[in-house]
């Protein structure tokens, strides 16, 4: 999404209801993990929290032992619960409601996915109707070295004692969505749109914002003398830009006549509503 459109967006997120989920997991993927837990909060920035549902989930296998120092969910406390297709079937009217949200939600709707399947139950939430904090706080909060929520949680100081646990997770995550929603409510236009041109984005991204590959895209911005940044990632790396210089090379050429561009990048023109280019 363009700048503008990500106003449009996020206003038109904050005025419905927010459906918040956490899971907790055996591992990282959600076709080999299992769920452990899981917390879903349904909120509204008019009215506040509306109910919230926990439950323990039997994930019927072992839980690795590094995975119970992280969230404190031990093999007993699971042994004791019921098992996902008891507990899920509950969960499916309020997931399938409002504005699913989540810290990392691409994590958390992934295992929903998973879980349901086993059950024979397709899940899905169309893009519109998906909130992640991770995405809005990066936009919003460009400076910060982090945006786990834990650390989200202690810049703002949010009354929030536990983490990686599916309850308080939740509740972190609505207080963050409630705190940036606001904001975008209650600011001018102005104000927001000079915000969202500090966000730092990575070259797929403004690619995508360009409508052309990676590498055509950062010949393009390293032409247009954009300033950009090493990232290093444990597998790769890659160079990010300031938001605002991607678009306004964006507009750029967008006033240039079609002729004036390669064949190869007219057959890729960037989606305003893509919300993967967040």
């Amino acid at each position: 999404m363009l700048a503008v459109d990500l106003l449009y967006h996020y206003r038109a997120v904050s005025q419905k209801p927010l459906t918040v989920v956490d899971v907790e997991t055996t591992g990282s993927i959600a076709l080999k993990g299992r769920m452990t837990e899981i917390s879903v909060l349904q909120a509204t920035l008019a009215d506040g929290i509306q109910s919230q549902q926990t439950a323990l989930v039997n994930p019927q296998t072992h839980i690795p032992a590094k995975i119970v120092e992280i969230t404190g969910i031990t093999q007993a406390m699971v042994d004791a619960a019921a098992i996902a297709a008891t507990v899920l079937p509950v969960y499916l009217p309020l997931l399938s409601s409002g504005v699913l949200t989540a810290h990392n939600l691409k994590f958390d709707h992934s295992f929903l996915q998973a879980e349901y399947a086993r059950l024979g139950i397709t899940f899905s939430r169309p893009a519109p109707e998906q909130l992640c904090t991770v995405q809005l706080a990066r936009l919003m909060l460009p400076e910060l070295p982090s945006r786990s929520l834990p650390n989200l949680v202690q810049h703002f100081q949010f009354s929030v004692t536990t983490s990686h646990r599916a309850e308080a997770d939740t509740i972190a995550c609505w207080l963050l969505a409630k705190r940036l929603l606001t904001e975008i409510s209650n600011e001018p236009d102005e104000a927001l749109l000079a915000r969202f041109t500090q966000q730092w984005i990575p070259l797929k991204a403004a690619a995508k914002l360009l409508g052309c590959r990676s590498k055509r895209a950062r010949t393009l911005l390293d032409a247009a003398g954009v300033y950009s940044t090493a990232v290093e990632y444990s597998t790769y790396s890659t160079r990010r830009y300031r938001r605002g210089d991607v678009e306004q090379v964006y507009y750029q050429r967008q006033a240039e006549p079609p002729e004036a561009r390669p064949e190869a990048e007219l057959e890729e023109q960037p989606e305003a509503i893509q919300l993967s280019c967040l």
